[in-house]
């Protein structure tokens, strides 16, 4: 009878951990480009259903943005069921919970210490968020998952998978080629990215991944207990849920529930926390004589303070308030970065980076590798938010990804002839370093490459002295200003070695194409 019970709740728990892993697997492999200008479904449904990004981004946009309203099925559920979300949906709490037993645990610990955190950063977040300064792609789960894989674990799998095949395709009789030729191009179908990319701040994703599995050496799920703001929203409804642990007055102390509660949520005097608990009901499985249970019961107990100090609280909203007036940085005024250029269909600078919750999604399907997270070139506020290096990758003339992706509206959603005459910079000849201008060579790379239906680079015959000091009648590429969309395929395809000799750089005015 007992491992019947235990089946039906906490074996179905681990079921619908494992599920929701390979569910957010899949989806982020479809992630990507496949041949076609087309994402196949919502692969972001889990950035809208996300309640913590819905609040941040509504607040900073100061609208209601439709794209991530299916949060309110996670805000419904949690009142209903409590923190469900945490213990049974959340892939990087499944995969925490996957990698606990890898990860040696100190003995003792600050146990209960820094609950608090995770309101706090909250507090912050939502407030930040108010103001005008985002920082929730910094901190949301899934943006720091998506991101992490995108930057730093895909590249890796690319990589090491596709380095044996190469070295077989090298050195191996054609028979056995032939056999790694079928099974490489089944994970090309299945497993592995479109193509190999890499990325900028590659070591700066990684570190901030790890850190979040390596604090789980202090204590189990640490981030999911401390640190995670959405945590902290889904624990502050919670207290309102319905659904609730109870354990009874037939318990001998034994302390078999609170050694294996995962989320610290048993108090001193034996109680169950609403806000702590996330329902993996292993405390129910283990207790020998069935003093554990959950309840449909309408909330009336009066539950424990939840840690925060009035101080501490008031020193957080105060902090909300006052420092986006130092930190913000005007990226949308002259003083912005010449270089900083942002995906076809991205909204106003200021409100694209209200919006942008950094999730790397723009980045992983992206065809050409263009896209990649910045540093520093829109301010600290800006860091992690996408922009386009024409020098690595450029912005295909067909595709339109970036926006299908995006989950919160940042980067707009564009039919492909709107796309096609969205300007996103303007180009730039180095004449100093142009071979037909500089030294008389033949080239004419930029024009061919050009992809507007009228080309935006043309060629016009001059004289002009070769290497050898010989005058010789060359093409020379030049600029129309209203026919260029600023792609940068003419700066990546240069072959000019180090900076090309044109260069693309940030568009602020607004052109009006004639095709």
């Amino acid at each position: 009878m007992r491992s019947r019970r235990n089946f039906s709740l906490s074996s179905l728990r681990r079921l619908s951990q494992l599920f929701f892993v390979i569910l957010f697997l899949i989806l982020f492999r479809k992630t990507d480009y496949a041949g076609t200008d087309q994402l196949p479904y919502a692969v972001n449904i889990f950035f809208r259903l996300d309640p913590l990004v819905a609040a941040s981004v509504m607040l900073g946009a100061e609208v209601i943005i439709t794209l991530v309203l299916y949060s309110v099925i996670v805000v419904f559920l949690t009142l209903l069921f409590g923190r469900f979300f945490c213990g049974w949906v959340c892939p990087l709490g499944s995969l925490l919970d996957l990698c606990h037993g890898l990860i040696p645990q100190q003995k003792k610990g600050s146990r209960g210490r820094f609950k608090s955190w995770k309101y706090l950063l909250l507090t912050l977040i939502l407030t930040f968020a108010f103001f005008g300064l985002p920082l929730v792609g910094y901190f949301d789960p899934f943006s720091i998952l998506v991101r992490s894989m995108t930057i730093v674990l895909d590249p890796f799998l690319y990589w090491i998978v596709s380095t044996p095949f190469d070295f077989l395709y090298k050195v191996a009789p054609g028979w056995i080629t032939k056999a790694s030729e079928l099974i490489y191009a089944q994970l090309k179908q299945f497993i592995l990215p479109y193509n190999q990319k890499v990325y900028t701040l590659t070591s700066m994703s990684l570190i901030i991944f790890l850190l979040i599995f390596a604090l789980e050496k202090v204590e189990r799920r640490f981030w999911c207990r401390n640190l995670c703001p959405l945590g902290g929203l889904l624990a502050l409804l919670s207290r309102f849920s319905f659904l609730r642990g109870y354990i009874q007055e037939t318990c001998n102390d034994c302390q078999s529930c609170n050694k294996v509660c995962r989320m610290e949520a048993i108090d001193s005097q034996m109680r169950i926390i609403p806000e702590d608990c996330n329902l993996c009901l292993d405390c129910r499985d283990l207790c020998l004589n069935k003093s554990v249970s959950f309840k449909f019961k309408r909330p009336s107990e009066k539950l424990p303070s939840l840690g925060v100090s009035r101080r501490a609280f008031v020193g957080t909203l105060f902090a909300g308030i006052i420092l986006p007036a130092f930190f913000k940085v005007r990226a949308d005024t002259k003083m912005a970065n010449p270089s900083l250029i942002r995906p076809p269909g991205a909204i106003n600078e200021r409100k694209f980076l209200n919006r942008c919750i950094r999730c790397g999604g723009c980045m992983k399907v992206c065809p050409t590798n263009a896209l990649h997270p910045s540093l520093f070139e829109a301010g600290a506020e800006g860091i992690f938010a996408p922009r386009l290096i024409p020098r690595i990758g450029f912005c295909e003339f067909n595709c339109t990804l970036c926006g299908q992706v995006c989950p919160t509206g940042a980067i707009n959603r564009l039919v492909l002839k709107e796309k096609q005459k969205t300007v996103i910079g303007t180009t730039y000849f180095d004449k100093n370093r142009c071979l037909p201008y500089a030294k008389g060579i033949p080239c004419i790379v930029c024009e061919e490459h050009c992809p507007t239906p009228d080309k935006a680079i043309k060629l016009r015959e001059a004289q002009v002295f070769n290497p050898e000091g010989k005058t010789v009648t060359i093409k020379q590429p030049y600029l129309i200003d209203r026919f260029c969309i600023g792609c940068g395929i003419c700066e990546n395809k240069c072959p000019v070695e180090g900076t090309a000799a044109v260069i693309v750089l940030k568009k602020s005015e607004k052109v009006n194409l004639p095709f």
